[in-house]
Parts: C-alpha cells; sequence; structure tokens
C-alpha cells in the first residue's frame, strides 16, 4: 500500500462532508491511507520526561497530531470530554489498554476502572476511540525497546479532558497543551 504525505491525509480528511465525519468513515479512510514517514518530520519534538503532543492541523472539526512517545513513557488514564479519536502509529509501537467504569461517585471525583480490552498497534494500523468505553491509556512499553510516533485525529478538537486515578480511584479535570503548533516549539516549552 502507497503511504502519502500527511499533507494528504489532512486534505483527505478535510474533504468529508460534515454527516460523513463519522467513526467508520474516517476509520476507513485511515485504514486505507498509510502516512508516510518522512512527512512527519516536521512534527516530531522528543523529551525523556514526557511525550510530546504535535499540532499538525486544527480547524472547528477536528485537530491532528504527532504524538512522540521515548521508551517506557506512557499517557495516563483519561477520556476525551465525549469526543471522537482516531490513530495510527507509523514508528515504533504502541499499547493501548480500555477501562469500564466499575463505579463512579462524580461528586467525591470517586472512579474505580477495570481494564478490558488490549491492543497493539504499529505499521500504521488504524484504530478509534469507542465512544461506549471511551476511558484509555496508550503506552510505549519499555519491552518494545523503541521510540515510537503516533497520529491521532480528533473530533472536535478539545483542550480539556478527565485524567483518572488508579491507585486512588479518583478522577479530576485537566487542561492539555502542545508541545509544538506547526513544527514550532510552543512558548515556555524547553526540551
Amino acid at each position: 500500500m502507497n503511504r502519502i504525505p500527511i499533507s494528504k491525509l489532512v486534505e483527505e480528511l478535510r474533504e468529508i462532508p460534515d454527516e460523513e465525519f463519522v467513526c467508520e468513515n474516517v476509520y476507513g479512510l485511515l485504514s486505507r491511507r498509510p502516512v508516510d514517514v518522512d512527512s512527519l518530520q516536521k512534527y516530531v519534538f522528543w523529551s525523556n520526561d514526557f511525550y510530546t503532543r504535535n499540532l499538525i492541523y486544527k480547524d472547528d472539526r477536528f485537530e491532528m497530531m504527532a504524538v512522540c512517545w521515548e521508551k517506557g513513557q506512557a499517557s495516563r488514564v483519561h477520556n476525551h470530554f465525549d469526543q471522537r479519536c482516531w490513530m495510527m502509529v507509523p514508528v515504533g509501537r504502541l499499547m493501548g489498554q480500555n477501562f469500564a467504569v466499575e463505579e463512579i461517585d462524580e461528586p467525591r471525583g470517586f472512579c474505580k476502572l477495570t481494564e478490558t480490552n488490549r491492543f497493539q498497534l504499529s505499521d500504521c494500523m488504524a484504530a478509534k476511540v469507542d465512544l461506549e468505553e471511551p476511558i484509555h491509556q496508550v503506552l510505549n512499553l519499555s519491552e518494545f525497546d523503541e521510540r515510537a510516533v503516533s497520529v491521532h485525529i480528533y473530533s472536535k478538537p478539545f483542550d480539556r479532558c478527565l485524567s483518572y486515578c488508579r491507585d486512588t480511584d479518583t478522577f479530576k479535570e485537566v487542561r492539555l497543551y502542545y508541545t509544538s503548533v506547526d513544527g514550532v516549539l510552543c512558548e515556555g516549552v524547553t526540551l
């Protein structure tokens, strides 16, 4: 399968009519259109301290970013505030872990989670976040022994999410930040 530049993928996503910008259609496009790794280089920034979130494109309907993972890095357990999410991994391998809510008391910020299915991503394989079970974590397991880059698409763009702590069975809203925008490090970011 021919790989396309990331700019071409953005163009093809923009061409999808609003009423057709749904889970299966975007997932299908990602499955058929793997990304050329060289076209991502402008958006690749690494940090030993945290995975980096690098904005490639954003409009009112969706945003796309390259997320760069050093060996052993993982996201917090989180959701996407009821927004749709798709991803592919053109560099390295990542593990996704989904969670189900076993018990929740929102006023107390209490939430007990149970692990459900796990999935591995590599070679531009596409994945989507299930809106029925939207809590998940992404991990670059130490045993993979390599860096990874994932491409994420969110519809609609969002700047906050719920973050869950499994040690204390609590959750809270957290603000999200970019490491870079259009290949330029954001103000105050040091790597």
